[in-house]
């Protein structure tokens, strides 16, 4: 079997050391290159053709956004950012994820040295993950928080009804699923039910995601508390390293935010997530899986939809990793599996045909 091959691009000459050292103990892969810059990284993957390259952010010459944003138009690959820990770097690794970096490590501002000796499990991992992604060219710019509103966005009201307070969408995702959530999200109207998500990522990066999101949709998107009421209408987005679940509290849904033990290895985790959904929301839920690496959400979907909940999952071809919708699949979960650019229009008609059933019962 073929080793991965890496090239690292750092301007600083101890994290390129370090990311090599790293990469080369692993068995799997191996380090073909270290670039200071853009412009060496360039001929870098001309002459070395590698796998997956790793991308600072802040380099001398063009900084790692402007050079991501020139590959992924002109020869796509699979990048892993390695941005640093700070609101800043929370920013624009958003912004390259938004650009098609498949994921990213967020290296400590100090003890550098020892911090990414710690995140060595986490960095090869993520590599591995990179190199087995599909990854797409970049055609058009995409939309920031400041753009405006895609056009191809359905009406602000659908015309939901009490669909809307009774229902709750929830979602799980993992590698590619900031981009995938973003999608979903910017097609849903402003009538829309409740959606609470978890998606793998970082304490310190989803308020910001959050924040990003909030100026793209129709809906008004946040990072949940703890206790806080769900709402049509509304998105909440699991704070980065800690679980988020759904309780009932009298006629109402309430946030639980809580740090616990990870669960499949991660936290916030959606296994955590979607039991909550099964426990207490049951048939009024929707669940969507999304792209993503592993099996985390994948039982605890299957108990949504043995609850009667109503269930969906995004398809190969348009996942960046298909492992957690795949592992849905396979558990019987999934009542439909449908590209990512339809699957917001068919629960919104989902819910207009549900809504038709609700009216014809009354």
């Amino acid at each position: 079997m073929s080793k991965i091959r890496a090239v690292v691009v750092d301007d600083s000459a101890l994290v390129r050391s370090l990311l090599t050292e790293i990469i080369n103990r692993q068995p799997d892969m191996q380090c073909v290159g270290a670039a200071a810059d853009p412009y060496a990284a360039r001929e870098m993957i001309r002459n070395l053709n590698p796998d997956v390259i790793t991308l600072d952010v802040e380099m001398p010459r063009m900084d790692g956004i402007d050079f991501l944003s020139k590959l992924m138009r002109l020869r796509p690959m699979p990048v892993v950012m390695v941005s640093t820990l700070t609101e800043r770097g929370a920013e624009v690794t958003l912004r390259a994820l938004e650009l098609g970096a498949v994921d990213f490590v967020a290296k400590p501002k100090i003890g550098i040295a020892d911090g990414l000796q710690q995140l060595a499990q986490e960095i090869t991992e993520k590599i591995r993950v990179a190199a087995k992604a599909q990854v797409r060219k970049l055609h058009t710019p995409v939309a920031t928080a400041s753009g405006p509103a895609a056009d191809h966005r359905p009406a602000a009201s659908a015309g939901l009804g009490r669909l809307s307070t009774e229902k709750i969408i929830f979602i799980g995702a993992s590698t590619g699923g900031t981009e995938a959530t973003r999608e979903l999200l910017t097609a849903l109207p402003a009538d829309a039910p409740a959606v609470v998500i978890t998606q793998h990522m970082p304490a310190g990066f989803t308020k910001s995601y959050a924040a990003r999101l909030n100026g793209l949709c129709r809906i008004v998107v946040k990072e949940a508390q703890d206790g806080e009421r769900i709402l049509p209408g509304h998105a909440y987005i699991a704070p980065g390293g800690q679980h988020l679940s759904v309780e009932r509290s009298g006629a109402n849904y309430i946030a639980r935010v809580q740090v616990g033990e990870p669960v499949n290895r991660h936290m916030p985790s959606v296994e955590v997530l979607f039991k909550s959904a099964a426990r207490v929301v049951g048939p009024n839920a929707i669940g969507v899986m999304l792209t993503g690496m592993g099996a985390d959400g994948s039982k605890a979907m299957r108990e949504m939809r043995d609850a009667g909940a109503y269930c969906v999952a995004q398809d190969e071809a348009s996942c960046v990793v298909f492992g957690m919708p795949r592992e849905a699949i396979a558990a019987g979960a999934v009542h439909e599996v449908l590209p990512l650019p339809r699957i917001a229009p068919h629960l919104i008609e989902y819910l207009r045909n549900t809504a038709g059933l609700s009216l014809n019962r009354v």
